[in-house]
């Protein structure tokens, strides 16, 4: 029984042209062979399994290949030639810096480099993950990089360019590979599937490339897997059984019962994927990637972002008419946040079920948004000023004035005045009063009474002169007994709202008058002056409002109390104190005490 080949190694290329994706590189190469304007270094940077070992080991073939085509590539007949394809070159040496990458090792490779080639033009030295390098391995690899014999080329893999050091990059050609299409990769699949007489479908290569997402390698692994799985024979379900991929026909159904708002036909077909194992969070990433390849079908110009099956694209464009852009992007927001909270959510099946719900009543949601931005731009275009116009001056008798006539004259309308009676507000100032002045004339020109409408001017004035003459009031005299009691009514007020610590302090202060205008507040500590601070805004209102007074003021003074007239406070006695006093009245105590050896708990 022969070793089984993996098709990763059983097909790698060993020419530029059978390099698949990488157009761009193997020209540049090519070129450059032709042209004899090879670099003493390369840098290979770009994702895994594009290609970059691969090209490094062609070009290593290429340059030293005896007779080279006029394209620029290898003969594969020569000596070098079959030897490099059998793995038995000395002119190619190649290290993996993931696992060597120590100053050492670096020193061993820079030694090797001062022996020229035995046989061929170049020595190439591949070095694979260089970015695993140390910072000392770098620095000890810099001198030989910069200047090595004519005979030494160093290519240099990575996938992970931004570790490597800008002194390293500055000394190389940097080649960027880039993921390889799916449409490449399922052609390049579809030659080796004929090769091996494979019985592909076209529809499950395009899924192993979707889930390879530009890797070739992993799509060589893949193929590899569901041949073995499938024996020979790749079938759409069978790739989708293998790789644990929802089917998108799953996804077309359960659209359709969101959008008829049948929720009992969409959880039952959630419990049917349930049941067939696939978790939570992968049904979540599905639909949410499902969704947004329709909302790329609904406009022409990225609608070569679709990446799905060819046999589905007719069935995403028809699905994706039937849906608002405005539905799509709401479900794609709840999926988001859906599977964000996923991991945090207790019960799995639950949640996943509740975003259901939510999806499946998402269209009644727009719907209501959408009908409430159509009223409110009704009500908006709908609303106008109110047009006024202009009034000719009247005139009307006074009642027992004879025939004396008075003329009143228009009352011209300001822009306070239209706004105001568009708002439908009373005016109280001199605004307000046009107001009515012009009511009163439109009631008088429709022929309605003029005497309520005066009436009611009239009471207007008299309120705004009833008002000035409150604010003229005398103010009362400022005296110590009104002033007291004064003081008294807002403790009153205080006892009402329960606050007690300040009726305590208000009611230890003293009241003295400084003048006609302001009175002083003598407290005895720093304490009761902070309780009567906190007061001060509803005190100084309670206090002028008793005397009319607007200008009144005080002043809060400390003036602490002398010792004398501090009284000191008693305490009880303790057990020694309570003891040497009985003693004093009582000296048989003392004496009973010494005579039984009694021991007292001080």
């Amino acid at each position: 029984m022969d070793n089984f080949i993996v098709s990763a190694r059983k097909y790698r290329p060993q020419t530029f042209n059978t390099v698949v994706g990488q157009a761009h590189i193997t020209t540049t190469l090519k070129n450059a062979i032709k042209n004899k304007q090879l670099a003493h270094a390369f840098l290979f940077c770009g994702p895994r399994g594009v290609g970059k070992t691969t090209c490094a080991r062609i070009l290593a073939k290429t340059i030293n290949c005896e007779n080279q085509q006029a394209d620029g590539e290898a003969c594969n007949k020569c000596n070098s030639c079959k030897t490099f394809n059998e793995g038995t070159s000395l002119n190619i040496h190649e290290l993996d810096a993931a696992s060597n990458n120590s100053v050492d090792d670096i020193r061993t490779l820079t030694e090797q480099v001062r022996f020229a080639p035995q046989a061929g033009k170049y020595k190439v030295y591949i070095i694979d993950e260089v970015h695993m390098l140390t910072s000392s391995a770098f620095n000890a690899f810099l001198k030989t990089l910069e200047e090595p014999p004519p005979y030494a080329i160093f290519i240099l893999a990575t996938t992970e360019k931004h570790k490597i050091l800008p002194t390293i990059l500055s000394r190389c050609q940097i080649f960027d590979f880039k993921r390889i299409t799916p449409n490449d990769t399922v052609e390049h699949l579809q030659e080796i599937c004929d090769k091996e007489g494979v019985n592909a479908n076209k529809a499950a290569l395009q899924v192993i490339a979707q889930k390879s997402e530009g890797c070739m390698r992993d799509a060589l692994s893949i193929l590899d897997k569901i041949v073995s799985f499938t024996n020979g024979e790749l079938s759409y379900h069978n790739t989708l059984e293998h790789l644990n991929i929802l089917d998108a026909d799953y996804y077309f159904k359960m659209t359709d019962a969101m959008m008829d708002q049948d929720l009992g036909a969409a959880l039952l077909l959630y419990d049917d994927i349930n049941r067939k194992g696939f978790e939570g969070d992968l049904v979540l990433n599905g639909f949410a990637e499902f969704i947004r390849n329709l909302l790329v079908c609904k406009d022409e110009k990225i609608a070569g972002l679709l990446e799905v099956v060819e046999s589905f694209k007719d069935r995403y464009i028809a699905t994706a008419k039937k849906l608002s852009a405005a539905w799509m992007i709401s479900a794609l927001n709840i999926l988001n946040e859906a599977e964000i909270n996923y991991k945090a959510a207790r019960n799995k099946k639950l949640h996943v079920e509740l975003t259901i719900i939510k999806l499946t009543y998402l269209s009644q949601a727009v719907e209501l948004v959408n009908e409430q931005g159509i009223s409110k731009k009704k009500v908006a275009e709908s609303a106008r000023p109110v047009a006024f116009k202009s009034i000719r001056p009247i005139e009307w008798k006074e009642a027992g004035a004879g025939n004396n006539k008075t003329t009143i004259a228009p009352v011209q309308e300001t822009e306070a005045t239209r706004l105001t009676i568009e708002a439908g507000v009373p005016a109280n100032t001199a605004s307000g009063a046009a107001v009515s002045t012009v009511k009163a004339e439109a009631e008088i020109q429709a022929g309605a009474p003029s005497a309520p409408t005066l009436g009611a001017l009239l009471k207007i004035r008299k309120q705004v002169a009833q008002q000035k003459s409150q604010t003229n009031d005398i103010a009362k005299p400022l005296t110590q007994e009104a002033l007291q009691k004064a003081w008294n009514g807002y403790i009153e007020k205080l006892v009402e709202q329960k606050n007690h610590s300040a009726v305590t302090n208000f009611r230890l202060a003293t009241l003295r008058i400084a003048d006609h205008k302001s009175f002083e507040i003598v407290v005895e500590s720093n304490i009761q002056q902070k309780f009567v601070e906190q007061e001060r805004a509803a005190l100084v209102e309670h206090m002028q409002g008793f005397f009319n007074n607007k200008t009144l003021a005080y002043t809060i003074l400390v003036v602490e109390a002398p010792p004398e007239s501090q009284h000191p406070q008693e305490r009880p006695l303790n057990s020694r104190e309570q003891y040497l006093k009985m003693v004093e009245q009582y000296p048989l105590i003392k004496e009973m005490k010494e005579r039984l050896k009694l021991e007292l708990d001080y």
